[in-house]
């Protein structure tokens, strides 16, 4: 008998909605098989069956809400195996039985039969090993066997994280949150506590999403000695080389923003400035090789973060299409777990609200976030004459650990001539 558990398909991932079954009782499932629609804090994703047997009980039921992750949800008689009960549904009498027959074997035994189930080593039959499918991805993008790597999933599963620790010599990523600092969280008061009387208020419960981002901006406020660096651009020629692009592109359906260029010269300062590019981490400081941005795009319920990996190499055409397929699987709730968890930076861009400037959050482990205001018309001096130009404020939260003043400063001057002049995004 193998429990099937509710996995966590994300690292901020504690409890989730069971959407859909694809399965039914009485079917037979192989490792590999599409079972289940779990809804996580980010999106809507399909969960594949580790093991193989015919599915004998069905545990929670479609449309459950707040079904913790490691919480069996259904469960498989092993392929060739009996049908006999669970454990927890054998009488008592039949368990006092057993314990009646076999008193030496419970005595000599260091720890009971069951335990061994849930083995951190990997499953293996032959030559297949149980293995997420990103867990499996990125094995093979970093060339990591996985015979060699003890699962730490359900049922020994390998996953993401194991590929990641073996990826680095076997280090385990470290904790985050108040607890690594040895602070304890502050205690949030209840609306009642806080003098907001019953009946004044309509109560909009949290969901996963809004729990993960209360957390992890707590997290990252608390934990990240960050400071803000602000500078103002002007983009007159930005908005006349973006007129002068879309009419090219226009037979191809593509048109850039002003927020495409902000991503494409924020990625090639990335690389004029590497220092920039890096995050912290406990093992030291990790300097990345590609400009990975990182988008803030606001859904419904929250906020997510795809990214446009290696934006660095290439265009803005290429860099438009992917955001725009990329926002709108993100309000769709449809994007697959690798494609907003990482990046090396953040861009938030609220210009569109007529926001003049802001300061983000960081988003962890990353060491900087841009922040984008709206481009309007401001006086400036130029040449001692007053003159009108279309200017945007650009804020860059810096994590001090990795990103000191002078470095955040050098990304900016790198930054501020290829926005003002897009012709040297080219050079």
């Amino acid at each position: 008998m193998t429990d099937i558990l509710m996995p966590a398909l994300s690292p901020t991932m504690e409890e989730g909605v069971l959407a859909k079954w694809h399965v039914k009782v009485g079917d037979v499932v192989k490792a590999g098989d599409v079972i289940a629609e779990i809804e996580t804090d980010k999106a809507t994703m399909e969960v594949e069956a580790v093991d193989e047997g015919e599915v004998l009980e069905i545990l929670v039921a479609e449309g459950s809400e707040g079904v913790k992750v490691n919480t069996p949800i259904a469960r498989l008689k092993d392929e060739g195996g009996a049908a006999a009960p669970a454990p927890k549904a054998a009488a008592p009498k039949a368990e006092a039985e057993v314990a009646k027959a076999e008193p030496a074997k419970v005595e000599s035994a260091p720890a009971p039969a069951e335990p061994a189930k849930a083995a951190p080593a990997p499953k293996v039959e032959g030559e297949r090993v149980f293995a997420s499918p990103l867990a499996r991805r990125i094995a093979a993008q970093n060339g990591v066997d996985l015979k060699s790597i003890k699962g730490t999933g359900p049922h020994g599963r390998i996953v993401r994280r194991d590929v990641e620790a073996a990826g680095k010599g076997g280090a385990r990523p470290a904790a985050t949150g108040a607890a690594t600092a040895g602070i304890e969280p502050r205690k949030v008061l209840s609306l009642a506590q806080m003098g907001i009387p019953d009946g004044s208020y309509d109560l909009i419960p949290l969901d996963g999403m809004k729990k993960a981002i209360a957390r992890r901006m707590v997290d990252s406020i608390q934990n990240v000695p960050h400071f803000p660096l602000y500078i103002d651009c002007e983009i007159d020629a930005l908005l006349a080389a973006r007129a002068r692009v879309n009419a090219l592109l226009e037979k191809s359906g593509v048109k850039v923003s002003v927020n495409d260029f902000v991503i494409k010269a924020a990625a090639m300062a990335l690389k004029a400035v590497p220092e920039a590019n890096a995050s912290y981490s406990p093992e030291g400081i990790a300097m990345h090789h590609n400009a990975d941005v990182a988008m803030a795009v606001a859904i419904e319920g929250g906020l997510i973060t795809p990214i446009i990996f290696k934006a660095e190499t290439k265009s803005l055409s290429q860099i438009a299409t992917e955001s725009k397929d990329l926002a709108k699987r993100a309000r769709d709730r449809k994007l697959k777990p690798e494609e907003f968890q990482g990046g090396t930076f953040s861009v938030s861009n609220l210009g569109m609200f007529g926001i003049k400037a802001f300061a983000s959050i960081i988003n962890e482990p990353q060491g900087a976030i841009m922040s984008v205001g709206a481009g309007e018309q401001r006086p400036v001096v130029k040449d001692g004459q007053l003159a009108v130009a279309t200017v945007m404020t650009v804020t860059l939260t810096c994590d001090h650990r990795v990103v000191d003043g002078a470095t955040g400063a050098r990304f900016l001057q790198a930054f501020k001539p290829l926005i003002e002049d897009p012709v040297t995004m080219l050079a």
